[in-house]
């Protein structure tokens, strides 16, 4: 994943803008510069991420919640406790909704680095930010893939062990693993 870059015109300033620049730096921003840039693209893609797995979330009810009316029907006389196959089943569409909740959670709630002008002396951030979008994008492949592999789900009773299969896979967690050691640097 490649973003675009703005060249920065603060660079190759004369001496009045130098004094403007060291100005504008003095309330603590400067829109062109690349930290800034990557800090702003790092929110814009987890936000597309929490977007993303939001939509798996909701798939996810829906087939739980239409499994549910066809298989689990109110109970009868004749029949007062529910199929439990039907009930595992469920139950496991659950546990899959609840789980891509907290990983929404997560991603959405993470930390980014923040703009400090105190560490900004004594850390060079630019490479870790470079390297944290480099995560982000292969995190925004693998979501676009669990997306579309439980877009393609359609039956609730046969969707429950690919969820499991699916998400115990393990390659986001594994990224999101990579990306917070990328940020423990920062700390």
């Amino acid at each position: 994943m490649e973003l675009k870059t703005a060249p920065n015109p603060i660079e190759s300033a004369g001496p009045v803008k130098r004094v403007l620049s060291n100005l504008f730096y003095g309330w603590g921003y400067n829109f062109y510069r690349r930290e800034n840039q990557l800090r702003a693209d790092d929110l814009l893609i987890r936000g597309k991420l929490s977007e993303l797995l939001g939509e798996c979330r909701k798939h996810v009810n829906e087939l739980e919640a239409s499994f549910q009316r066809e298989h689990l029907p109110a109970p009868t006389r004749e029949h007062p406790f529910a199929d439990p196959a039907a009930l595992a089943a469920v139950q496991s569409l659950q546990r899959a909704a609840q789980h891509l909740e907290s990983l929404e959670t997560a991603i959405r709630t993470a930390a980014v680095p923040e703009m400090d002008r105190i560490h900004q002396r004594h850390r060079i951030e630019g490479p870790t930010l470079e390297q944290l979008i480099d995560v982000d994008g292969k995190l925004v492949l693998a979501v676009v893939t669990l997306r579309d592999a439980v877009a393609a789900l359609q039956d609730g009773a046969t969707a429950a062990p690919e969820l499991t299969r699916l998400l115990a896979a393990g390659t986001i967690h594994s990224l999101w693993e990579q990306r917070e050691q990328i940020l423990s640097v920062l700390k």
